[in-house]
């Protein structure tokens, strides 16, 4: 699973900062996040112990898996969808504002606009 983790943050990245057209920019980037996740969630898993619901009252600590790596991989998750979605509308913008999403060209019709 860290291996999977590790090659999907490397296409993640490759993505990110290959490409020049910002929706592939935002796929690239949300590759990387869910790696991580995938890679966290990999290492918290703990072989052979159950989720802290008590059941037949066995209390013992050691029985039982730590739920707060997977409270904070959650939270993690909602807050990279949200960055998602304000990256996103944001490209939706610049497209209505500049007609493209093509980075290179945004910045010099950009540059354009600044200059002259």
């Amino acid at each position: 699973m860290e291996v999977t983790a590790i090659i999907l943050f490397g296409i993640g990245i490759t993505t990110l900062v290959l490409q020049k057209n910002l929706i592939k920019k935002v796929i690239g980037f949300n590759i990387m996040d869910t790696s991580i996740f995938l890679f966290l969630t990999a290492k918290g898993y703990v072989t052979g112990r159950r989720a802290p619901i008590i059941i037949d009252g066995v209390t013992s600590v050691e029985q039982y898996i730590n739920p707060v790596p997977a409270g904070l991989i959650l939270t993690g998750i909602v807050v990279a969808v949200s960055v998602s979605a304000v990256m996103l509308a944001l490209c939706v913008k610049l497209y209505e504002y500049y007609g493209t999403l093509d980075m290179e060209k945004i910045a010099s019709m950009a540059a354009e606009r600044r200059n002259g």
